[in-house]
């Protein structure tokens, strides 16, 4: 009673997240204790739990416990995971990242995910945005949960490191622009831009390690996001600025050989990447214009793919 009591005289400038209320009323945390790592963590831009845990405020096995019975959710311990046979390719790794979370399994049209703080309605949402799939919540303790996100990147980053080596080019027969006007040679000229340029290679590389079938490219009125088509499932991989979507589309148009100054009717085209030195993968573009800009869609055409034997599959 005394810990309800105490979330109605909450000062009216905090909103604290449900996780800090289940703690209270569980009597796991002081209201003033509450506010004051809430504050510490809107002002650092520090993960909340992460400023609880670290000033002494609550441990992470407490949290877990806590958070297990508040939500009836099953509590497991990370530890007896092996990380090697964690799905790589079901959630997007800066998702993964940004909520602190780990995907376990599938089960049906359900993902099983690990996380410190059940509560997080927005983590829950992106993640069903993102794989058009049900969440269902597996507890864990939160310093082990950001040591296995940590270790999920790395192997990640190792992995497209083997992949790739530090040897990737886009053919340059098919970045070959003569003949083209003066307007469109600038138009060229400005699409070289680094972060536009790097930002394109990592996303046909990503699609390629996650053996993608093609890319989508898609705009929208307020938002731009990148999906790729696993196993016949589109997945959303990334939402960058909606700034950027001209230039990224007349990037791809520029190595397709396609008329960057043509955005009212749809074009085909093709372009090759070289992957290390001896490989090079074939990529079919088509653009389609829309209300709010060109929606692309690249189809990964990869020899090898065809090859794989039973036991890849």
């Amino acid at each position: 009673m005394a810990a309800a009591d105490s979330l109605m005289k909450a000062s009216p400038s905090v909103t604290l997240p449900g996780l800090a209320h289940a703690l209270i009323t569980a009597g796991k945390l002081e209201l003033k204790t509450a506010e004051d790592a809430y504050r510490r963590a809107q002002t650092s831009g520090n993960n909340f739990i992460a400023e609880l845990t670290g000033s002494g405020a609550i441990s992470s096995a407490e949290l877990a416990h806590a958070m297990s019975a508040a939500y009836g959710a099953p509590l497991l311990d990370l530890e007896a995971v092996d990380v090697q046979r964690l799905p790589k390719d079901l959630l997007d790794l800066k998702i993964c990242q940004e909520f602190r979370v780990v995907v376990l399994s599938k089960r049906g049209n359900r993902l099983i995910v690990a996380t410190a703080d059940p509560s997080d309605a927005k983590a829950a949402e992106r993640i069903k945005f993102a794989t058009q799939m049900g969440v269902d919540w597996i507890i864990a303790e939160h310093d082990k949960l950001a040591r296995m996100v940590e270790a999920n990147a790395t192997t990640a980053s190792e992995a497209m490191d083997n992949i790739i080596g530090e040897d990737f080019e886009f053919d340059e027969a098919s970045m070959d622009t003569g003949g083209a006007s003066e307007s469109n040679e600038a138009a060229i000229a400005e699409v070289e831009d680094a972060p536009v340029v790097k930002f394109l290679h990592k996303m046909l590389l990503d699609a390629f390690s996650m053996r993608a079938s093609d890319l989508h490219f898609e705009p929208y009125e307020h938002t731009y996001r990148v999906r790729f088509r696993i196993d016949g499932e589109l997945r959303e991989i990334a939402s960058p600025p909606i700034a950027i979507k001209d230039k990224l589309a007349s990037r791809i148009k520029v190595i397709s050989k396609l008329d960057i100054s043509e955005k009212r009717v749809p074009q085909d085209g093709r372009m090759k990447m070289k992957v290390g030195p001896d490989r090079v993968i074939d990529f079919r573009v088509s653009t389609l214009p829309t209300l709010f800009g060109e929606k692309i869609v690249i189809r990964i055409l990869d020899p090898s793919s065809a090859k794989l034997g039973i036991d890849a599959l």
